[in-house]
């Protein structure tokens, strides 16, 4: 109960606070909306001192920053699920920039002290004031005791209640819809409240964080024009994490990367090519590769920051999104429609002919472009956008991808806005589909079936085992008064253990 009242009285206020910036209800659904409603928005207004001249999406960005990081997070995470909230909230949540002010040099210095168990001058020879803040930490620049230059990130103090507090607060909204409407259930805001808390207690640790960049960094290792900062393990911890510092030009300074000398169409295709291939490669990609989390090197590379958000795709994610990138481009559009139904994407009470129909009706007008003008993210978007006339549950590490993927096309376009995302990503996504769906990849498919039939093979004598004593079990259960087993009972047990034994392994070889 006293969950629900507290969670209650935290969902009001979020209401109230968005009441007060014309932010709850859209202008041009607000004449539909019931008296009371009305009447209770204008009460919430009253007294209201802040300037809203900004425009409407200004005021939904400026409410979720005033209710503080929580929502700053549940906007930035809504931006990449226009089939919850509307396309249109969806474009305007995209502007909410995770800026706050910084906390106390005196506070952040006590911080680092406290997680790393030493004063600060033990630990570095200089450590300036704050350099960035965001809603989760804030970030300095220091000088270690060795004479290198590092970026310092400490959370913010008390954040991790705050969050805590606010995503029970989501969740018991999310049930709440779950419970009340059916579309709400498709939509499955229970879940995508699951992916936001887990995700945040990812960011809120920030080993996490060192980790997601060690892993990026030995799959990256060879790849051409990228890579990722160096972790610093003996000066990070839960709340401290220390990284080389980047020396470099913002991916947003367009004029700047051009007078230096780089190639702006070499450094868009890298963008491509290293987001698919952490994607699809190694299904492990950064998923805020934004502008501001990029820079470029002096030597040229690519550097990616901020790993505090990333994404992951299962073996069988990778191999759907292969299939549907290569029944697009030949426009075999039944065979998309058909991956759809063998993921288990779409229900089996739909027709796959139908759903191919709508599949072509999207893929027809966009593969019919100019190359330049095909757009991989567009695709994706409008795939995902039928979602509901076919009844298709949300699949959220894919719409991680699709935002992900929006963004990184955006960011490539700034460097080159003739880019052929085809060209520039083909080779990426040919080895994919080679590699998987060729020759190679049924081999490495048969191999994988071969190691699980022995890996079962080495479990069928425990397996016969568990079946004798299954029928001791049986045979001890049985009363004097009842009538003893024919000598029929037990090759029928046995018989039925071999059953089981041959579908398993039926099963392995699918």
């Amino acid at each position: 109960m006293a969950n629900v009242v507290s969670n209650s009285a935290r969902l009001l206020h979020a209401g109230f606070v968005m009441a007060r910036y014309d932010a709850l209800i859209p202008t041009d659904q607000l004449k539909q909306a019931p008296w009371p409603a009305r009447a209770l928005l204008k009460l919430a207004k009253l007294g209201r001192t802040e300037n809203l001249n900004g425009g409407e999406h200004n005021n939904l960005t400026a409410a979720l920053t005033q209710l503080g990081p929580s929502y700053i997070k549940l906007g930035q995470f809504l931006a990449t699920r226009p089939d919850i909230i509307g396309a249109k909230r969806a474009f305007e949540l995209k502007v909410l920039q995770d800026r706050l002010p910084a906390f106390g040099d005196a506070e952040a210095r006590a911080i680092v002290e406290r997680e790393l168990g030493k004063p600060i001058s033990q630990l570095f020879e200089t450590f300036g004031p704050a350099i960035a803040a965001a809603s989760i930490a804030q970030v300095h620049k220091a000088i270690t005791l060795e004479g290198k230059t590092v970026a310092v990130k400490i959370l913010r103090p008390n954040v991790e209640t705050r969050f805590r507090n606010d995503i029970d607060s989501f969740g018991f909204a999310a049930r709440m819809i779950e419970r009340v409407s059916k579309e709400g259930r498709r939509l499955r805001p229970v879940s995508a409240v699951a992916m936001l808390e887990e995700s945040m207690k990812l960011e809120l640790d920030l080993r996490m964080e060192a980790a997601a960049l060690s892993e990026i960094a030995q799959n990256s290792k060879d790849d051409p024009g990228f890579r990722v900062p160096e972790v610093d393990w003996a000066r990070s911890s839960k709340r401290v994490l220390t990284t080389e510092w980047i020396d470099g030009t913002p991916m947003a300074n367009v004029p700047a990367l051009r007078g230096k000398g780089f190639n702006l169409n070499a450094l868009a295709d890298t963008v491509i090519q290293s987001f698919l291939r952490h994607a699809i490669r190694d299904g492990f990609f950064h998923a805020d590769m934004h502008q501001g989390n990029l820079i470029v090197d002096n030597a040229g590379t690519l550097v990616a920051m901020d790993f505090g958000i990333t994404g992951r795709l299962s073996e069988g994610d990778r191999l759907f999104l292969a299939e549907i990138l290569y029944g697009f481009i030949t426009r075999d559009y039944v065979r998309v429609a058909q991956v759809h139904f063998d993921a288990g994407y779409v229900p089996d009470t739909q027709d796959v002919s139908t759903f191919a129909q709508a599949l072509r009706a999207i893929g027809e007008p966009i593969m019919g472009l100019p190359a330049e003008q095909i757009s991989m993210a567009r695709l994706l978007t409008q795939l995902f956008e039928v979602t509901e006339q076919f009844q298709m549950q949300t699949q959220p590490q894919l719409l991680l991808l699709q935002k992900t993927m929006v963004v990184t096309e955006g960011v490539a376009r700034t460097l080159n806005p003739n880019l052929n995302i085809w060209s520039s990503g083909e080779p990426v996504v040919r080895y994919w589909i080679e590699r998987k769906l060729g020759p190679i990849g049924k081999i490495e498919q048969a191999g994988s079936s071969v190691m699980s039939l022995a890996r079962l093979g080495l479990k069928i004598p425990a397996m016969i085992d568990d079946a004798h004593r299954i029928i001791r079990k049986l045979s001890d259960m049985a009363k004097s008064d009842t009538p003893k087993p024919s000598r029929w009972h037990t090759p029928a047990l046995l018989m039925g253990a071999a059953a089981l034994v041959v579908i398993a392994i039926k099963m392995v070889l699918r």
